[in-house]
């Protein structure tokens, strides 16, 4: 991959990562409740993306709906699955989602795996597997389901950014389109409405940096990227939440997550540095 696919791919990969700690940190700890995590976090996004696009008439001709449902359904069963489960149980659950799911469009596209890829990627898949297995580690069902359906939403929205020409303003119109559903959202979910400044600022957070900046430069990655390799290269955030939770959130490392995180960053190791995948 050329340096500048590189740095935006890893720019792109740190801003997933922090949407794990900021959502973790709001939701974790009460500060916010979370439809309104949701609705702060688009809502910030689009307005962000909206300024650096150049304005609401920037936008009218780019972007589309179905994206905008995939980026809303991820968004919503995200935050409502870090009410349950910690930051790096989440990031690999949703990462081992978003893979199976790139895959298996890349796959029926006709890119195909070689031997050494193909390995990395069933070392990468078991190691998702060994995490959510049932034991006393493992993370609650309810939000590991929840964060598994917010990873298939997230691929959906990654394969339909890779023919982005206009990565910001693509990803602006989203963001935008966005909201109405998300309104909606907060207002049924009214009842359990509980605000904080601090949940308002790292919500945001999330949505104009991690979010809305991110994912710009994750559309902009994804055209060099094609679908196998930007599923296998997501494999690596889960470790490097994991290893940030540990710091800022306290979360304990288990040797479960240590041996599922090891996997996951091995496997993803081998496939990238194999030979390409074909068509």
């Amino acid at each position: 991959m050329a340096s500048r696919v590189v740095a935006l791919t890893a720019l792109a990969l740190l801003g997933f990562a922090s949407n794990s700690l900021l959502c973790r940190l709001a939701l974790g700890t009460g500060a916010i409740d979370a439809a309104s995590f949701t609705l702060v976090r688009l809502v910030s996004g689009a307005l962000t993306l909206g300024v650096l696009a150049g304005g609401p008439s920037a936008l009218r001709t780019h972007g589309n709906w179905r994206s905008a449902v995939a980026l809303f359904a991820y968004a919503a069963l995200f935050s409502f699955s870090y009410v349950r489960i910690g930051a790096a149980a989440g990031a690999l659950l949703l990462f081992g989602a978003v893979q199976v799911t790139m895959l298996g469009a890349g796959l029926a596209a006709g890119e195909r795996f070689s031997m050494r890829g193909a390995a990395g990627l069933a070392l990468a898949l078991a190691g998702v597997v060994a995490l959510v297995a049932p034991g006393l580690s493992a993370p609650e069902p309810l939000g590991a389901a929840l964060m598994l359906a917010a990873g298939v939403a997230w691929g959906g929205y990654s394969l339909r950014g890779r023919g982005a020409q206009r990565p910001l303003l693509e990803t602006a119109g989203n963001f935008t389109r966005s909201v109405p559903l998300v309104l909606l959202l907060a207002i049924a979910s009214i009842g359990a409405r509980h605000l904080t400044p601090r949940g308002i600022l790292l919500a945001a957070a999330s949505g104009s940096l991690a979010s809305g900046v991110g994912y710009s430069l994750w559309y902009a990655a994804l055209p060099a990227l094609g679908a196998v390799r930007a599923g296998i290269v997501q494999l690596s955030v889960p470790v490097i939440t994991a290893a940030a939770a540990a710091l800022v959130l306290g979360e304990p490392v288990t040797a479960r997550l240590l041996a599922a995180g090891a996997a996951v960053l091995g496997g993803v190791a081998i496939a990238l540095l194999g030979p390409q995948a074909r068509r």
